[in-house]
């Protein structure tokens, strides 16, 4: 999912990217096997994309209330003339801009004879939804084709005040809380000598994040997440097993088994030694060594 934005298939600013022509792309069926990777990574309980606008994943839907922005232009020429035809001040002002970019208007089949100045806004709107999806159409269909994989797009198309967040940017940032609460800890009965090593360990995780949090640890909270899981975000059909911590005597390094989602402590005496080796182990070894 990280990689797949920077596809030549998807254009648009971070996190608001909409499907674009690519005639190699096309060649290669990449919209379908796009579709298909976005469709069984989150149904398989892995992550959406995050990324697409959020106009296109109402279209996708199948939602009336397609309202794309001028902001989704990257092509600076392009935004400027229909931020220039949105701002016309007056009839006279609008008409003069219109014949100024006659020709981009015309290709999309948006240039027409205005008779008041509020017709901007369709002019504008018309202009947009043939950029995002009207000259896209085919490809769309195509990706659309790949969504359908294990009946995903259907899934949208019912849910999709549920599942739009998945496939859109959303704002909320990973959290040491969020972390916390995920992983159970596997402890020793009550009373043992070393069920009070456990609870002192529990303590410093709970620290580590919060100093991941803030950026006060050498990694951040993406990276403990990667190194315990194999993923970057937490996927929204939640993890499978259900995340776990173990504590470690043998070792003074974490120890993570992604497959079983184990993430293993060390059993150390102080936060300082702890945050040490914690940041040290994760540092050496992250993301399965690919990155």
């Amino acid at each position: 999912m990280k990689l797949l934005k920077d596809r030549p298939i998807f254009d648009g600013p971070e996190g608001h990217k909409f499907l674009v022509f690519n005639a190699n792309a096309v060649r290669e069926d990449e919209y379908f096997l796009a579709g298909k990777m976005v469709a069984v990574s989150i149904v398989h309980g892995g992550p959406g994309p995050h990324f697409l606008s959020e106009g296109l994943v109402q279209y996708l839907a199948g939602q009336p209330s397609f309202k794309p922005s001028v902001n989704l232009i990257t092509d600076d020429e392009i935004g400027k003339a229909l931020r220039e035809i949105e701002y016309a001040a007056s009839l006279d002002d609008l008409r003069d801009s219109i014949l100024r970019h006659s020709t981009m208007l015309q290709t999309a089949g948006c240039l027409r004879h205005v008779a008041a100045v509020e017709q901007k806004k369709e002019i504008v709107a018309d202009y947009l939804h043939w950029h995002v999806i009207d000259r896209n159409s085919s490809v769309i269909d195509r990706f659309k084709d790949g969504l359908s994989a294990l009946e995903f797009l259907g899934a949208l198309k019912q849910h999709p005040a549920l599942l739009t967040p998945v496939l859109c940017h959303v704002d909320k940032k990973l959290t040491g809380l969020d972390l916390e609460r995920v992983f159970k800890p596997d402890l020793s009965p009550s009373g043992s000598n070393r069920r009070l090593k456990e609870n002192q360990t529990l303590a410093y995780w709970a620290d580590y994040l919060l100093d991941c949090e803030e950026g006060e640890a050498a990694v951040c909270l993406e990276d403990v997440l990667m190194f315990s899981t194999g993923l970057r975000s937490l996927p929204p059909a939640g993890l499978d097993p259900l995340p776990q911590l173990e504590f470690l005597d043998n070792s003074p390094f974490p120890i993570a088994n992604t497959c079983g989602n184990v993430l293993k402590l060390p059993l150390l005496d102080s936060y300082g030694v702890f945050k040490t080796q914690m940041d040290f182990g994760m540092q050496n070894s992250p993301g399965f060594g690919c990155f």
